[in-house]
């Protein structure tokens, strides 16, 4: 069965609980933007995500697919607007407070002591704020040794002492750096978003799987189970995915991994329906309590929902 061709949204179920009952998901990484309130250079490469994506798109793209709570992740918008990204997000949680978390951009290369950066205040004004859970500066597309920066490095430091979470957005071939920076942030909560963006097109598992195990090696760091469908081939079919996924289970455990959809980034590579089916018949093994951390409850206590 083609991951593109098929229609999971037959094979829906709800997920259920220990309890018996059906899970509310937390989604952990949903963006949502509108090009008309703010600029997001990299979108003019992308024609079909260049438009709006707000709350009620999300809701038309997931159907009945129990969705509890979400958590917004920036979607790189320019710097300068970070906290008018903020200021967006909430007015949407007004629209949908099913939007119960943000992670929001903070460019930390700027480093702590520069002056005029502004940057120890901002991430004083972000912890100040009740869905501000977590802030983000990707990795991926950065040059080598940009997260071992000694001013990125005091940055992240400086996100853990503020009491928030910090998501690593890098790829496979960047992990090795990734792992050093966690090493040097022991105070600092991460998120290893996308499953660190293994080479599943050219179905390769070294190194990615040892930097995986490694990173798990640190009780600071949890997973996203997300991601996956755009970093496989376009004929992609659901064993291609199943390795990858699996070796982030074994390596974090159920207590450690998060469901999150990439919502509408995905939709370069399929619909929701088939991310969550996807993730359905993966987890269907699994003991109702480990559905419900999957689903939901690690998110809520990683975010602090």
């Amino acid at each position: 069965m083609k991951g593109r061709t098929s229609n999971p949204q037959s094979e829906i179920r709800n997920p259920k609980s220990a309890g018996g009952g059906a899970v509310r998901i937390v989604d952990s990484h949903v963006h949502f933007w509108d090009p008309a309130e703010l600029h997001y250079a990299w979108l003019e490469g992308v024609p079909s995500l260049h438009r709006a994506f707000l709350p009620r798109d999300y809701a038309a793209a997931t159907g009945q697919i129990p969705i509890g709570r979400m958590v917004f992740v920036e979607a790189n918008c320019r710097p300068e607007e970070a906290r008018r990204e903020v200021e967006f997000v909430e007015r949407l949680a007004q629209q949908d407070p099913r939007v119960a978390a943000i992670v929001a951009f903070v460019d930390l290369a700027q480093g702590l002591g520069t002056r005029g950066s502004g940057l120890a205040e901002t991430l004083d004004a972000f912890s100040t704020l009740p869905r501000v859970k977590g802030i983000r500066q990707n990795i991926q597309g950065q040059p080598a040794g940009f997260c071992r920066q000694r001013a990125f490095v005091d940055g992240v430091r400086a996100v853990g002492r503020c009491g928030l979470v910090f998501d690593l957005c890098a790829t496979h071939d960047q992990l090795s750096e990734v792992v050093d920076l966690v090493h040097d942030c022991p105070e600092t909560r991460f998120v290893l978003d996308h499953c660190g963006k293994p080479g599943i097109r050219e179905r390769s598992f070294e190194p990615w799987t040892e930097w995986v195990a490694r990173l798990a090696a640190h009780d600071t760091v949890c997973c996203k189970v997300s991601g996956l469908l755009t970093e496989a081939a376009e004929a992609w079919c659901p064993e291609d995915l199943l390795p990858y996924a699996a070796r982030v289970v074994e390596c974090f455990g159920p207590e450690r991994v998060l469901y999150g959809s990439d919502w509408p980034v995905l939709t370069l590579a399929g619909d929701y329906g088939t991310w969550y089916g996807f993730t359905e018949r993966f987890t269907r093994g699994w003991s109702p309590a480990d559905r419900s951390r999957f689903y939901g409850d690690n998110a809520a206590r990683v975010y602090g929902l």
